[in-house]
């Protein structure tokens, strides 16, 4: 098991759904917050298992697609790769690592429209694949 950078908080997850999928949250990088109580690096609580995903991002998340222009709303989920997590844990919960790239989901709840003379066309495609990754400012503490 490859060992990598903690993850802590202030640190960020970027999320990329391909266009043409338009997700105003994830646009820009968002910082992530550790609910480690007991684990620390450079005075901040490093990230568990289960804080991949900001409360930001909880959806319903609003969402376009052009030429469906009419927003919809879906929900992020994210899959790590054991090559986020490390085998030791803190609060009985995995820590969160670098790793390399995973999986993010975003599913449509409530799809996006196209405005068209005989009315609204919604966006046929309900599952939209993209990727995430961690971006870390820890430079120092490695964990496997």
């Amino acid at each position: 098991m490859p060992s990598d950078f903690v993850i802590k908080t202030g640190d960020m997850i970027q999320i990329k759904i391909p266009p043409p999928v338009i997700v105003p949250a994830i646009q820009a990088p968002v910082p992530l917050t550790g609910t480690s109580t007991d684990v620390q690096v450079n005075n901040q609580f490093v990230c568990l298992q289960g804080d991949e995903l900001p409360n930001a991002l909880r959806g319903p998340l609003p969402y376009t697609a052009p030429p469906f222009v009419t927003p919809g709303t879906g929900t992020l989920t994210l899959t790590l790769l054991p090559a986020n997590l490390t085998i030791q844990s803190s609060n009985g919960k995995k820590i969160l690592i670098k790793g390399q790239m995973f999986t993010a989901t975003f599913t449509v709840q409530a799809p996006a429209m196209q405005p068209t003379p005989g009315g609204p066309v919604p966006d046929p495609v309900a599952v939209k694949p993209g990727t995430a990754q961690f971006i870390t400012t820890n430079a120092t503490v490695y964990a496997g």
